[in-house]
């Protein structure tokens, strides 16, 4: 498509978001184009000198049109945008509302697109005198832009003097193809031989002419040896046959090697060894070295074709759904599915999600984690074959091609049920009806860098823009999703063990984790006598257990018996955690690192104190407890191979959370929570919430059993246990929860944004924070709204000293107004925004 300057641009501009955390920016419409923006379409922008791939995301006022920049190329057809023009705009709306550069939230979202493989030819335009731009400019012919550096050519365009052609570039891969035969070099196809003459000459001996019959009647010979040895005379017999005139050389056409025959007949190789290894296999010996010999003596080519299209994850096969299935399902635009087990609201969900794919409507499943979109996976994948469609993953699991071909996929309507990951949200899904939130309360959908969104908010304005459902559906509700009508599922059956250190039984108890314990602190810690009463049982009976441990590394910390000193990080205001293994005191905080010390630093105390047992500590005690049966370690420091207790051989694997990611142990009898007061004591008003999800992810793990579940905490009377002990269902403690916050001001019930002020020196952080605070407070925020500021729960953080404030609105437009006091003025420290946090308060 060529660019001229020849007419001036048409009025308006678009807004163009790039891969930079930068607000989208103005640009002229393409030259030529006609219409509204085309939202969603992707285009090749000058940006310093050079060409990148941007994301219309707007239109603009057209101000000062004729000093923007032109768009110089689309990537896509309007009517296939890469992204749906809703989702563009739902998206937008948020980005708006958050006071974030529309660059970063794409940057974020769009995983596949920002890099596009064209071919880019350029000219002169007609009698332009390009040379003041330098010695070797383009001519009047079309010439490959990779002769000429990206800024020349920027410049050139500029100034309107240059004509650019884009052609898309297929992908491609190399192969190894066999020539047909008559295209082979008559040099390789043929061969000298030595055939005898008719007559035989009168001239010869009575032994050449006997070599010269035996020639004859066996036909020509390769060689002169061959023909000797054939014939059983001597070398110099034939030889001097030869001379005489009885045989004479000759070219004839040889048989094709065997293995141009295996080559030809099975089709083209991707390499040269895939050559020699395919047809060595057949019993013809070929090594890479012939292959590569073959080939230069013409008896096969390396070509370049159109790559096939990369394997995708296989849809997991689904029987049939008989017509007329109930869908139970609430019928509102927002609405929520809970309870049960993953297996059971699949099953709940497969006669909406059927009914809708059946009717030419898209669905969208987001996950929060690569472990929750497989179990997706493995529970709806299968209805896209039954409604004539197909069912595609979007995450950051695929390779780049994957991405890629999946989003065609998509694009072209081939695709109507995508689950996935943030990445798929922008997908392009072609009429939207329905849009499933998994797990919506998990910290996972937070995006912990960048803009730092969290993916449900995103959805439910994307879902908005369609017209779309908006499904929230997940082991227990989220308080803010209490109110929206829903479905509720039994829960699974639950045992549930609860060891109380804060107040430990002074008369035994019936059952089987009964004991007589004496005095106060007597239950064993970090494994309590009951948890070890039953350990001892899954050895005796050769089964399985887990347990969640709260930590990673040997311990929370050292302390000095003495003087109670602590080692700290040299960066951050935080205790180094103590890893035994590697003999290390690690900060968990920013990875700085440093031997135990001999003596303290304080009281040159020789002895230390490990405090707050981790993943290393509590696998030695179980290794101590059970001598001789297999322990297991599953952290971010280290992975064993769970493969033993996959296939079913017993032992016990110690784990943080991050031991849900994997499928659970098929013989598994015991789930032991080593101190279930870790995920209550952190300064969040929704760490009881996450305790409680936790708890009933827990009882959910085994997809057809209920392990015995034991908690060791210090506070068995928290709702978040009681309800699971009492075996209610489990929306009795998130709608208790929703009416708590309801009293105290919190989401649902309003709108939460954290601004981190923060610089390198403590009293200039703090100084910036109260000056925001004061324009807040000038602007006409209430004492109510602003909370803060107040130094971070960790008041160093790799060198630097951060302080908080905390806006609360009642609604998204006020939390909007509020934000919007930070562009107001430039702030003489660095300032972020998180909108609706997630973490310590």
């Amino acid at each position: 498509m060529g660019v001229t300057p020849a007419a001036a641009p048409p009025s308006g501009s678009w807004l163009v978001a790039v891969n930079l955390p930068v607000v989208a920016c103005d640009f002229a419409p393409l030259h030529g184009f006609q219409g509204p923006a085309p939202l969603g379409c992707r285009v090749l922008v000058p940006w310093r000198g050079d060409l990148i791939v941007g994301l219309v995301v707007g239109a603009g006022d057209g101000r000062g049109a004729h000093r923007l920049r032109e768009v110089v190329h689309m990537l896509d057809d309007p009517g296939r945008p890469w992204v749906a023009p809703a989702t563009v705009q739902g998206i937008g709306e948020w980005g708006r509302d958050a006071r974030l550069p529309a660059g970063l939230i794409w940057g974020d979202l769009l995983g596949v697109g920002w890099a596009a493989a064209y071919v880019h030819l350029v000219r002169a335009v007609d009698d332009a005198d390009l040379s003041p731009f330098a010695r070797k400019v383009p001519g009047a012919r079309w010439t490959d832009a990779e002769h000429f550096p990206p800024a020349l050519l920027d410049a050139i365009r500029e100034q309107g003097l240059l004509e650019e052609r884009f052609t898309p570039q297929p992908r491609l891969k190399t192969v190894v193809q066999a020539r047909a035969l008559a295209e082979v070099p008559p040099a390789s196809r043929l061969v000298t031989l030595v055939q005898a003459v008719a007559p035989p000459p009168a001239s010869l001996t009575p032994k050449q002419a006997q070599a010269c019959a035996w020639l004859r009647e066996h036909g020509p010979a390769d060689t002169l040896s061959a023909w000797a040895r054939g014939a059983g005379l001597s070398n110099s017999v034939v030889t001097a046959a030869l001379n005489a005139g009885g045989a004479a050389y000759v070219r004839a056409e040889a048989p094709p090697p065997e293995a141009w025959t295996w080559l030809h007949e099975r089709g083209a190789a991707e390499s040269y060894a895939a050559w020699a290894n395919g047809a060595s296999a057949d019993g013809i010996p070929l090594s890479p070295t012939q292959a590569g010999t073959l080939a230069l003596r013409g008896w096969a080519d390396t070509l370049e074709v159109p790559a096939p299209p990369p394997p995708l994850p296989e849809a997991v096969p689904q029987a049939a759904f008989p017509a007329g299935l109930p869908d139970r399902l609430p019928h509102a635009p927002v609405w929520r599915l809970h309870g049960g087990r993953l297996g059971a609201r699949c099953a709940a969900l497969s006669p909406r999600v059927a009914a809708l794919l059946a009717q030419g409507q898209s669905v969208l499943v987001l996950a929060p984690d690569h472990t929750t979109l497989r179990r997706a996976w493995d529970g709806l994948s299968g209805l896209a074959a039954h409604a004539g469609t197909r069912a595609v993953q979007v995450s950051g699991a695929l390779s780049d091609v994957q991405r890629e071909h999946t989003w065609a996929l998509i694009q072209g309507g081939e695709a109507r049920l995508v689950i996935g990951s943030a990445h798929a949200l922008g997908a392009p899904l072609p009429a939207l009806g329905l849009l499933i939130v998994l797990e919506e309360a998990s910290d996972a959908h937070k995006l912990l860098s960048g803009s730092r969104a969290f993916v449900p908010d995103l959805a439910a304005r994307v879902a908005a823009a369609h017209g779309a459902q908006l499904a929230y559906v997940g082991s227990a509700p989220a308080a803010e999703s209490v109110p929206h009508p829903g479905a509720v599922l039994p829960p699974p059956r639950a045992r549930v063990h609860v060891v109380d250190y804060a107040n430990p039984p002074e008369q035994p108890e019936l059952g089987p984790l009964s004991g007589v314990h004496l005095k106060m602190g007597g239950l064993g810690y970090p494994l309590s006598h009951d948890l070890a009463r039953v350990l001892r049982q899954v050895q005796e009976r050769g089964r399985q257990a887990a347990l969640l441990a709260p930590r990673r590394g040997y311990s929370a910390l050292l302390r000095c018996p003495g003087c109670e000193h602590v080692p700290q990080c040299r960066h951050c205001d935080v205790p180094l955690r103590f890893h035994q293994q590697t003999r290390q005191l690690t900060c968990h905080q920013c990875g700085y690192h440093q031997p135990p010390p001999d003596r303290c630093d304080e009281c040159g105390e020789r002895m230390w104190q490990a405090r707050g047992p981790g993943t290393e500590w509590i696998a030695q005690e179980v290794a101590r407890l059970l001598p001789g049966f297999p322990v297991y370690r599953y952290d971010k420091d280290q992975q064993d191979d769970l493969s033993p207790l996959m296939n079913g051989e017993s032992g016990v694997v110690v784990g943080t959370q991050l031991l849900l990611s994997h499928d659970a142990p098929p013989d598994l009898a015991l789930i032991g929570v080593t101190l279930a007061d870790t995920w209550l004591n952190v300064s969040d008003f929704r760490a009881s919430e996450r305790y409680h999800r936790l708890l009933r992810q827990l009882t959910e793990w085994h997809p057809t059993r209920a392990p015995m579940l034991v908690v060791q905490t210090f506070q068995a009377d928290h709702p978040a246990l009681k309800v699971l002990l009492d075996g209610q269902g489990v929306l009795a403690y998130p709608a208790a929860e929703e009416r708590a916050r309801a009293a105290l001001g919190y989401p649902p019930h309003a709108r939460l944004a954290q601004i981190e002020v923060s610089a390198r020196e403590a009293a200039r952080a703090q100084a910036a924070a109260q000056d925001l605070a004061a324009a807040l407070h000038g602007a006409g925020a209430t004492a109510q709204e602003v909370l803060g500021p107040a130094p971070s729960p960790v008041a160093r953080l790799r060198g630097v000293y951060p302080y908080h404030l905390f806006l609360r609105a009642r609604t998204e437009a006020r939390l909007g107004e509020l934000l919007r006091v930070l562009d107001s003025r430039t702030w003489k420290a660095r300032v972020r925004v998180d909108v609706n946090p997630r973490g310590g308060l």
